[in-house]
């Protein structure tokens, strides 16, 4: 089973896409953000064209737990996605995604004028990842 996840930011939104088994997360693009309803429908275009069977939204969480302001954002999009699919939508803790990407990128060599470039699609990957491993334990 294909899961499609979303790292939604307020100017790119980053989007990966795991291996037929559901166990690998790579990366698949990045979308600049237009609109919630237009966000909303192109990712489920996404979904339908790889033949994703799931949704995964990364959310980030206060220290107690609860939405942040980026987080609330997330379910307000999950909740558009769900309107226009009957997809499963699955929110889950993007704790540290960016800064993970930072990291890997850091360990992975790359030049630090490289670096500097989006890390949207790459926390997506970090995300999905995450949810995977999860939910193969």
């Amino acid at each position: 089973m294909r899961i499609l996840a979303v790292d939604p930011g307020s100017k790119r939104i980053g989007v990966a896409l795991s291996d037929p088994s559901g166990s690998i997360a790579t990366s698949l693009k990045v979308l600049d953000h237009t609109s919630r309803l237009v966000d909303a429908a192109a990712i489920v275009e996404l979904a339908q064209s790889t033949q994703a069977a799931l949704i995964v939204i990364g959310q980030s969480l206060d220290m107690d737990g609860k939405p942040t302001f980026e987080g609330r954002r997330s379910e307000r999009f999950a909740g558009a996605l769900k309107e226009l699919t009957n997809l499963p939508v699955v929110l889950w803790d993007e704790a540290f995604s960016t800064f993970d990407a930072r990291a890997a990128r850091l360990q992975m060599g790359v030049s630090r004028r490289k670096r500097s470039g989006h890390l949207d699609s790459l926390a997506a990957v970090i995300i999905l990842q995450s949810y995977l491993e999860a939910k193969h334990e």
